[in-house]
């Protein structure tokens, strides 16, 4: 059996790299006599690259090869990557992606084709890079009615809110390390503004609850409005700050889904996720909770990823490995608004004192923050849990005051 590489970025190189490195390994636990690399497709040119008599420019020669049983996407984004894919799965070909865009657009479509021309497509490596957790959830938790899938889902703000509650970082001076490490693209929205956490969140979903939940269902916020001053506030609270991408069972037929900063208690084992470490948490009704931790981006452990599901299409050949998801309608994923949490409030006010005691009359009680250096204005506090509808009319219905911040709280 033969595999082709599309694109020759940072993890499909990798992918070559490695399939090089351990090729007797991979073909013993592929199951074939033979598995081998027999081109990669890239617009570029690669002179002097070891894998150079590889190099093809033209996708047909791919899809009209018999001999290429699998094709491994590493393109990014959706087109061509989706044209590509859709065609490789039509000609019976199993596909293997990391791309997580590509997954949380159009992977119900994609795996209903795959399953429709009994060939595999596979994207371990679409969520938490090297981090094992798409086999755990549709094979090892698979006796578990999973009520909520949570975590730390992208490593570079997860690096820069390191550096903000460890070293007192500015956001921007976190940023700028973060693109002088390479943690961080030249525009670094995709990850900031809580995007790439949203399409995993996704995937999670889909995998965990059995219908797929598009990008545009999930509400997502970044953190590019986070302070040191919240920071400090969290610490008092007893808590730290991570971007959260969550989804939960709200009943039979609906689910709830977010990205959004939060506060997390210090106690919670998402608390210590640091760096650009990622750690997504599964609730299940058997289990309780377990926790999968590692690095969750870089190419040689996303490579590791997208490497075993190649393995594991060689070794289902002509048999499709059993998960996927139905399709959902537009009422699947509830509003954000209607979903219960707490809520952290930074403001100042005319009045600092009469502010507190109205927000004690408003929300029943709230606990105080403090922080070292507070203007002499500012309050802080946090709300008891309520749908977070109930929560925002409240807090507009206060006189006097102007909100700075205002980040959720969670339980995890």
């Amino acid at each position: 059996m033969y595999v082709a590489i599309i694109g020759y970025g940072g993890v499909g190189s990798g992918v070559a790299e490695l399939f090089t490195k351990n090729h007797d390994n991979i073909v013993k636990r592929s199951t074939q006599a033979q598995l081998e690399l027999k081109y990669i497709l890239d617009v570029r040119d690669f002179t002097g690259d070891p894998n150079e008599h590889l190099f093809v420019k033209d996708f047909e020669t791919i899809l009209n090869d018999a001999e290429i049983g699998i094709v491994v996407e590493t393109i990014g984004g959706i087109h061509p990557a989706y044209d590509y894919t859709l065609a490789a799965l039509k000609a019976g070909k199993s596909v293997v992606t990391s791309n997580k865009e590509l997954v949380a657009t159009k992977g119900y479509e994609l795996l209903k084709m795959a399953d429709s021309m009994n060939v595999n497509y596979l994207f371990e490596a679409s969520v938490g890079g090297g981090i094992p957790i798409i086999r755990p959830i549709t094979q090892c938790l698979a006796a578990n009615e999973i009520n909520e899938v949570a975590g730390i889902l992208n490593g570079t703000t997860n690096f820069i809110l390191t550096k903000m509650i460890a070293e007192g970082m500015s956001f921007e001076t976190a940023l700028a390390l973060a693109q002088e490490n390479g943690y961080a693209e030249k525009d670094p929205t995709a990850d900031v503004e809580g995007h790439d956490a949203s399409r995993k969140v996704c995937i999670l979903a889909a995998l965990c609850f059995g219908k797929h939940v598009y990008p545009e269902e999930v509400y997502t916020e970044g953190i590019s409005k986070v302070t040191l001053e919240d920071v400090e506030y969290a610490r008092d609270w007893g808590g730290v700050i991570k971007l959260i991408g969550r989804a939960a069972r709200v009943d039979k037929d609906r689910i709830s889904a977010m990205v959004s900063p939060a506060f997390v208690p210090k106690n919670s084992q998402l608390a210590s996720v640091d760096d650009v470490f990622n750690g997504i948490l599964v609730r299940g009704d058997a289990i309780g909770d377990v926790v999968f931790y590692g690095r969750g981006a870089g190419k040689m452990p996303t490579a590791s990823a997208v490497v075993a599901d190649v393995i594991d299409c060689a070794k289902h050949v002509e048999r499709k490995k059993m998960f996927g998801w139905e399709d959902s309608d537009k009422n699947y994923v509830v509003n954000y608004l209607d979903v219960e949490t707490a809520l952290y409030i930074r403001a100042v006010a005319d009045e600092p004192s009469t502010a507190i005691k109205d927000a004690e009359k408003a929300f029943g009680s709230v606990k105080t923050l403090t922080r070292e250096g507070a203007p002499a204005n500012e309050i802080a506090f946090v709300t008891p849990r309520a749908p977070e509808k109930a929560l925002r009319s409240k807090l507009e219905k206060m006189q006097g005051i102007k909100i700075l911040s205002s980040i959720r709280i969670t339980e995890y």
